[in-house]
């Protein structure tokens, strides 16, 4: 059973940066999708950003050209680099991990999260 660690979560100021990191207890990255995602009080959990085995990675339209994502596979580790945050990414951030056999889900692997508050 694969584990997630996620580090890196803060308090910043709106304008500011924050990288966060996935640690994952086994080498995974060759047959999982690995993704950020968050959760704002009172909202629904969102998808961030994925890269997939290929290194294709895909980005939700409201961190287009702020965050990048990016993977370390000698470190087992991957990256979300969030830059002119944002109030309105305050969130808590999960790691996730779906095999790639997973269309739906019911296999993916979770974090415990990572609370990211940008402050005006």
């Amino acid at each position: 059973q694969v584990q997630l660690v996620e580090s890196g979560g803060g308090f910043v100021q709106a304008g500011g940066s924050l990288r966060l990191s996935c640690a994952a207890s086994r080498s995974i990255f060759s047959v999982h999708t690995m993704g950020w995602y968050r959760q704002a009080p009172g909202k629904q959990r969102e998808l961030v950003a994925t890269i997939t085995t290929d290194g294709t990675t895909n980005y939700a339209d409201s961190v287009k050209g702020r965050f990048t994502i990016s993977r370390d596979n000698s470190k087992n580790t991957v990256y979300l680099q969030m830059n002119s945050l944002k109030p309105e990414d305050t969130a808590v951030y999960y790691c996730n991990a779906r095999p790639i056999w997973d269309h739906s889900g019911a296999l993916d692997k979770w974090g415990q999260g990572t609370l990211v508050t940008a402050s005006s």
